[in-house]
């Protein structure tokens, strides 16, 4: 019986460590493709935030301040401004508020980053992260002053009446690619959402194991079909009525 037991335990035990095997390892794959995008995040965000001011420390040292500079004939003309509000100049007198403003996307950015496992939403919030910080940079460390510095604005083209920089180019095509990625149906893990639902409310199923004994039915015992049923009273009488004949004769 033990080397039964010992056999059945060891049997069981090499059933179960499978078994563990199979939890643990989607695990792995989901920490690697989110280091993967973490990275291409980073990677594209001091990208976009490296281009702008460089551009801009550029444009500030060679272009003249409000004067015109063709560059592809009128198509793309540089126009060296400064911007104390927002896009077409609104709110010009409070340009704390979009200081703020930026700091709080900036900081949503950063704890939302963990969620994403997937390179075209990291595309998207690295874009994001680099056009925002970059406009924070000048409203934070240009003049006239910490938090309400003038964002640097030279880009002009005529199809648009406002007047913007790379910073901003980076937020509108993070803009772009977040409606992309929302009308195709993709997750932050980069999975369809039709799919991922899918696989939620499917129910599982439960599969008996190869080496688990199925139990017999149990049968039973009927008479046979040539077998005339007798019935015990009944044949005792006749037993008695032959005895009483028997004594008379």
């Amino acid at each position: 019986m033990s080397n039964t037991d010992s056999l059945g335990t060891d049997s069981a035990g090499s059933e179960q460590e499978p078994a563990a095997a199979v939890t643990e390892s989607p695990a792995s794959p989901s920490r690697t493709i989110s280091a993967r995008a973490l990275v291409v995040l980073v990677v594209v965000a001091v990208g976009v935030y490296a281009v702008d001011q460089i551009a801009k420390y550029l444009v500030v040292a060679h272009l003249p301040l409000n004067e015109f500079v063709p560059v592809l004939g009128d198509l793309l003309q540089f126009f060296y401004v400064t911007n104390s509000g927002a896009a077409f100049s609104i709110g010009s007198a409070y340009t704390w508020i979009f200081s703020v403003l930026a700091l709080a996307v900036l900081v949503f950015i950063i704890w939302f980053a963990r969620r994403i496992r997937s390179i075209g939403w990291a595309v998207v919030f690295g874009l994001l992260l680099g056009g925002v910080l970059g406009n924070l940079t000048d409203r934070l460390f240009r003049e006239p002053g910490f938090g309400v510095g003038h964002v640097v604005d030279f880009i002009k083209i005529p199809l648009l009446p406002a007047i913007f920089n790379l910073a901003d180019t980076a937020i509108c095509a993070a803009m772009v690619l977040f409606l992309i990625q929302t009308i195709r149906g993709v997750g932050l893990d980069g999975r369809k959402l039709a799919r991922a639902n899918a696989d939620v409310e499917a129910p599982a199923t439960e599969v008996p194991a190869a080496d688990e004994p199925v139990a017999d039915e149990p049968v039973a015992d009927t008479p046979a079909a040539d077998t005339p049923a007798v019935d015990a009273p009944a044949a005792e009488q006749a037993t008695d009525a032959s005895a009483t004949s028997k004594d008379d004769a």
